[in-house]
């Protein structure tokens, strides 16, 4: 674990961006699990990424604003919907440490067939709402298309203090972005939060990788209630019973994202 750099993908990439986003409203809600879980889940190209020794899976429901290519502005109605992703955290050879999807849930059509075909990602179509009130914000899902289903979550995520005030500091759970700290490089939070390349494969096994550039996400501490949950199973994954084992949340961040490269073997 300590071996791999993770500050050196934070790095601007040189050249330019094929477009850009905005994440907002992200609740990070992991579980630690045994990397045998996931392992037949993944290319063999790629290693399992652990913290511990263990591997660790997550559920991240955000809204998506503004979605554009370089050459386009936002266009209503389509530049703006929810998105929900399961994932794992893997590298490549001791180096670009990343995550894979397992699904990525949308709420919009245009954005689930453009991301299946552009970018060889396992989206879905899905009805998805956030709602947020105050220091907390509902979030649930189900799937539309395609299989497998069921897969279908329903969760209440309660903000407290930022990510290095004392657990009893809670009562600042409204704080801005701008004053919220990033996670500090070598803690678990930096491990699960700070991800800038993605891998994903076609229907040919060939491999790519993409990468996003952002400043770091501003994060706090966070509770969830888990009401249903049926996104884990759906991807092949037996997550343990009970709460989940590490949340926090951000307020979002603006993207750049960077075109997919095929990774040779």
């Amino acid at each position: 674990m300590s071996q791999i750099d993770r500050e050196s993908p934070q790095h601007r990439p040189t050249g330019p961006a094929a477009g850009y986003q905005s994440w907002r409203d992200l609740t990070f809600i992991h579980w630690r699990v045994p990397v045998a879980a996931v392992r037949d889940l993944i290319p063999l190209e790629l290693e399992i990424d652990t913290w511990e020794g263990d591997a660790w899976v997550a559920i991240v429901p955000f809204d998506m604003q503004r979605i554009r290519p370089w050459w386009s502005p936002a266009v209503p109605g389509v530049s703006w919907f929810r998105e929900t992703n399961v994932r794992t955290y893997v590298h490549r050879e001791g180096r670009d440490p990343g995550v894979w999807f397992f699904s990525l849930e949308a709420s919009n059509t245009i954005a689930v067939l453009a991301a299946r075909w552009g970018w060889k990602l396992p989206y879905f179509r899905a009805r998805l709402d956030l709602t947020r009130d105050s220091n907390q914000i509902a979030y649930s899902g189900t799937r539309l298309w395609p299989e497998p289903t069921p897969a279908t979550y329903s969760l209440t995520t309660t903000l407290l203090g930022p990510l290095d005030e004392p657990i009893e500091g809670s009562e600042t759970a409204n704080s801005s972005s701008a004053v919220l700290p990033s996670a500090v490089p070598g803690t678990l939070e930096h491990f699960l939060a700070e991800r800038y390349y993605l891998y994903t494969s076609d229907q040919a096994k060939r491999l790519y990788r993409g990468q996003v550039h952002h400043r770091p996400y501003p994060l706090q501490r966070a509770t969830v209630e888990l009401r249903q949950e049926s996104l884990l199973a759906a991807a092949g994954i037996t997550r343990p019973p009970g709460p989940p084992d590490h949340v926090c949340f951000s307020p979002g961040v603006d993207v750049e994202v960077f075109p997919l490269v095929r990774l040779l073997k």
